[in-house]
């Protein structure tokens, strides 16, 4: 989840709840507005909602590369396992 710096400025910051057990109970956005106080620590690593979506869109073109790079390690594992046998 990324940091989304909103035209207006305010961020949207992801936030996990987790039970007391660490089990996650859900993933959201808390909104942080320019006079927060934790505003500061979160802008530097906030993308604009353009950017999040020409990452998400490169990130599906390069996807394919990478599955087909998984599918070769995956097999090479499992002949590997087969050969040990």
């Amino acid at each position: 989840m990324y940091v989304i710096r909103l035209a207006d400025g305010t961020l949207r910051v992801p936030q996990s709840v987790t039970s007391e057990d660490g089990r996650l109970i859900g993933n959201a956005y808390v909104e942080l507005a320019p006079d927060d106080p934790d505003y500061d620590k979160w802008v530097g690593e906030s993308v604009t909602e353009e950017e999040l979506a020409e990452r998400q869109k490169r990130w599906a073109a390069e996807n394919d590369e990478l599955e087909r790079e998984f599918q070769e390690y995956k097999a090479q594992k499992e002949a590997q396992r087969e050969s040990e046998r």
